[in-house]
């Protein structure tokens, strides 16, 4: 084999190895129109999601709606990986905000925006801030960022996060109402911190309202 030829063939496998990694570690963004999704293929999970809203609630059936992935891109959660694993699929965009348009409300269930939580988080303190901020937004419109914290616990392929969070900010005055850090475990708590607290824990900027 020649000089050449050998040179050749390490530049396609250094191109085809750096590629796959590239794609694997990639953040990748997902518009929804509601709202938008920051998906990593390494954790099969969405870093988090961001979105607005503004008079929410209404009175759309979610009795059928089922989680599916749409988007090939992604290497995101099944069934499959949540078939035994005592987790919900917890919504990250909530689905009862969007209940006024059953066609909005529908796009919620998307395995890019929910996160494995535990019953205890997901149906209880989690909910009950979702209600909350609900009732915020009938009377302002607000900008919510939320999603996880990830350890090494996985359930199948998919990466758990060991702390959820969320952040709601005020759109007219750019005031931050809440900024909540969730521990994902069978008894959640709740703990109220302040953005900078937020950013120091994750090791990353949260993208907030100028």
């Amino acid at each position: 084999m020649s000089y050449r030829v050998l040179m050749q063939k390490i530049l396609l496998i250094l191109v085809l190895t750096f590629g796959f990694w590239g794609i694997l570690f990639a953040q990748i963004l997902v518009d929804k129109g509601i709202y938008k999704a920051n998906f990593s293929n390494a954790y099969h999970e969405s870093n988090y999601v961001s979105y607005f809203l503004f008079k929410g609630g209404g009175q759309c059936s979610r009795a059928n709606s089922h989680f599916i992935n749409d988007d090939s891109r992604l290497q995101c959660a099944t069934d499959e990986d949540y078939k035994g694993s005592h987790y919900d699929k917890g919504h990250l965009a909530n689905a009862e905000d969007f209940a006024f348009d059953c066609e909005k409300d529908e796009l919620t269930f998307r395995y890019y925006n929910c996160l494995p939580q535990t019953p205890n988080l997901n149906r209880g303190i989690w909910k009950k801030e979702e209600t909350r901020i609900r009732k915020w937004s009938q009377t302002e419109k607000l900008y919510i960022i939320c999603g996880g914290f990830f350890g090494n616990k996985k359930i199948g392929r998919i990466a758990v996060p060991t702390y959820c969070w969320k952040v709601v900010q005020s759109v007219a005055t750019k005031k931050i109402l809440f900024c909540g850090w969730f521990s994902n475990t069978e008894k959640a708590n709740l703990e109220e911190i302040s953005p900078a607290e937020l950013e120091k824990r994750l090791k990353k900027t949260v993208v907030l309202l100028k």
